[in-house]
């Protein structure tokens, strides 16, 4: 059986309209800026902070060591190149942090995971995962500016 041209493009078009469902705040211009994709989404590296190997007691070096971390967070936040930072309660994984990276490619976080000086003293230690996510993750840090009263 042959099926007129326009019955096929009739179907064809309600599926495309069934399968789409189409955003009325869609931005485009933030979007891109943001490098979003079609589902305002985007590859980050995500890094889990373990211990790591040192187990010097030398409460002086490990001060140094962790308050160089937090200045480390802090520049790669103001560079936008750190979107997430945080420490984990208590656990039995060894999982001291989280870093989330404005990065798309792992080599990428291994270059600015190297410049933490907990990381090069081998206090924390990092394990790397490719991540999707939301592209709009960035914006919040405006926001984190305007609500913290002190600084750990």
């Amino acid at each position: 059986m042959k099926f007129p041209l326009f019955l096929i493009l009739l179907l064809m078009m309600t599926i495309t309209a069934f399968g789409q469902t189409k955003n009325p705040n869609y931005q485009e211009a933030l979007a891109q800026k943001l490098g979003g994709d079609d589902y305002g989404m985007k590859m980050y590296v995500f890094a889990i902070l373990k211990t790591g190997n040192n187990k010097s007691t030398d409460k002086q070096f490990i001060d140094s060591c962790f308050a160089g971390h937090m200045v480390n967070i802090q520049k790669l936040a103001a560079e936008k190149k750190l979107v997430v930072a945080g420490p984990f309660g208590k656990n039995d994984s060894a999982f001291r942090g989280l870093f989330i990276f404005n990065v798309s490619k792992i080599e990428d976080a291994k270059a600015l995971i190297a410049t933490d000086p907990a990381i090069q003293a081998d206090l924390l230690a990092a394990d790397l995962y490719p991540w999707y996510g939301s592209a709009a993750l960035p914006e919040y840090l405006e926001a984190h500016e305007q609500i913290w009263k002190s600084q750990p």
